[in-house]
């Protein structure tokens, strides 16, 4: 899949953009598609305007609701985890938020299926999405930890929020051969690889991180 560019929109400085790919390379990330895909998406379209000054640093942003947008290098680094030696095919984002991982996963499948529990952060999702044209990830308002079942099975999943146990349903949803990633823990984290083999799952920790906690129902 072409790697897209949204260059044109907003206004935001070339040179921001490339300092931040230059800090994820000096930060260990390899794969070309995944830095491409970052520097596609014009992130300060997913931050409040009072924010779109410190798009391309390296830390989460607030977005509203107790939610933030995923510092740079954490999305590349999941991203570059799930993508490494095959195509990301079918993916499904639990934790949508403003869109922006969703629109980077989009410049690498156009199979991105993204799942939000808070109603205006959907909509904000929704509307940047619009603002950058990208009409590839399907977005829908319901309950992370139950995945998308009526979507299943997917190639990739990728979990924006801490759970202190893998949910069920996830695991339930991956395809054989589909692997996932997601944030483990609750005062201690880390990022979990599984892959959904023929003998059965296999977990991989990774790095140590901090998101927000994954939560049930919808508001």
């Amino acid at each position: 899949m072409n790697v897209r560019s949204f260059s044109g929109i907003g206004m935001t400085s070339p040179r921001a953009r490339g300092r931040m790919i230059d800090r994820l390379r000096e930060q260990g990330i390899i794969d070309e598609r995944v830095l491409d895909a970052i520097a596609a998406v014009p992130r300060h379209v997913f931050v409040d305007e009072a924010l779109a000054s410190r798009a391309y640093e390296d830390t989460a942003l607030p977005l509203g609701f107790a939610q933030t947008i995923s510092q740079p290098y954490v999305v590349a680094r999941m991203i570059e985890v799930l993508h490494a030696g095959r195509a990301l095919g079918k993916t499904l984002e639990i934790g949508a938020g403003c869109g922006y991982q969703a629109a980077v996963l989009a410049q690498l499948t156009d199979q991105v299926f993204a799942v939000e529990r808070i109603a205006p952060l959907l909509d904000k999702a929704r509307t940047n999405l619009r603002t950058i044209k990208e009409g590839n990830v399907r977005l829908q308002h319901s309950d992370g930890q139950l995945g998308l079942p009526q979507a299943a099975p997917f190639d990739t999943i990728i979990v924006a929020a801490a759970a202190a146990r893998v949910p069920p349903a996830l695991l339930h949803q991956l395809a054989i051969g589909g692997r996932m990633v997601l944030p483990l823990g609750t005062a201690t984290q880390h990022l979990v690889l599984i892959e959904h083999r023929a003998e059965g799952f296999v977990e991989t920790r990774l790095d140590a991180v901090r998101f927000v906690p994954l939560l049930s129902g919808v508001s």
